[in-house]
């Protein structure tokens, strides 16, 4: 995506490209915090009793990171574009699940992780917001 020329706007395509790439993101982002999270419960460091904890804030921390990517390259709607980054996010979460083989379940845990999920894109929608341009001096 290079620079655009005046008067052309990104397309609608570009956007929806944005929303799955930051998903993907924000699903990276959580496996690493849970890999890191595992080797220090490992160490014993964190007491297994914390994974679902360590889930939720890694599906915050991941879904923050991922909505900013994608709002990034939205000029407008930023808020909605992070929620829906964060949907996507969690939509690739169930998908996973789907494919361990085990019955899924939504309980308590699921819906917390949809909670961190789409509170993590909507504050990356909110902290991306609108730079204010400071005028130009004149000489």
């Amino acid at each position: 995506m290079g620079k655009l020329e005046t008067g052309q706007g990104r397309t609608g395509i570009e956007h929806v490209f944005a929303l799955v790439l930051g998903g993907l993101l924000a699903l990276g982002i959580e496996l690493v915090i849970l890999l890191l999270g595992s080797v220090a419960a490992s160490a014993g460091i964190f007491k297994l009793n914390a994974a679902p904890q360590l889930t939720v804030a890694a599906c915050l921390v991941g879904c923050v990171a991922g909505g900013i990517f994608a709002c990034a390259r939205w000029r407008s709607k930023r808020l909605p574009a992070g929620v829906l980054t964060g949907l996507i996010c969690f939509v690739l979460i169930l998908i996973t699940a789907l494919f361990g083989g085990k019955n899924l379940k939504f309980g308590a845990q699921a819906f917390a992780e949809l909670a961190a999920c789409v509170i993590g894109g909507g504050l990356a929608g909110l902290l991306s917001g609108r730079r204010k341009r400071t005028p130009k001096k004149k000489r």
